[in-house]
């Protein structure tokens, strides 16, 4: 990894995070499936990665989604972090890169703890503009009758 490029380790993750570069073993590794979202049908898939500090759900979208195998070694480089149920989920999309690095490079599927990083009690994620933003939003102030 280049030095200029922070890594951050799984313990450290908090939801609210955003381009994040992580170097993990993949534990676990789903196919991926078809979810509906308020911005219609998205493709993800969903991985368990971990480090030598902890383990944590992944979310693929999009192009990613499918593109990691249980074992492999690899370096996620613009990940985002979410809270889902109460656990720090970490995020792979268009903007991120997945890189195969050296086997040796993170620690093997049975040295990696079984700790998930947390959200903290009563975390709320802060609201979403939706489609709005600097074009304007899709929500009109209805006249009321």
């Amino acid at each position: 990894m280049e030095n200029n490029v922070e890594e951050t380790k799984i313990s450290e993750l908090k939801p609210g995070m955003n381009n994040v570069n992580v170097k993990v073993r993949v534990l676990e590794a789903e196919e991926p499936r078809v979810i509906n979202t308020r911005k219609g049908p998205r493709t993800i898939s969903e991985a368990v990665v971990g480090d030598e500090t902890g383990r944590t759900r992944l979310t693929l979208w999009g192009h990613a989604a499918g593109s990691l195998k249980q074992g492999e070694a690899v370096e996620i480089h613009g990940a985002w972090t979410t809270a889902y149920r109460g656990q720090v989920v970490l995020n792979v999309g268009g903007k991120s890169n997945i890189e195969h690095v050296a086997d040796e490079e993170v620690p093997a599927a049975e040295d990696v703890p079984e700790e998930t990083p947390r959200a903290p009690e009563g975390y709320r994620p802060p609201r979403r503009g939706g489609a709005g933003g600097a074009r304007g939003s899709y929500r009109r102030r209805q006249p009321r009758f």
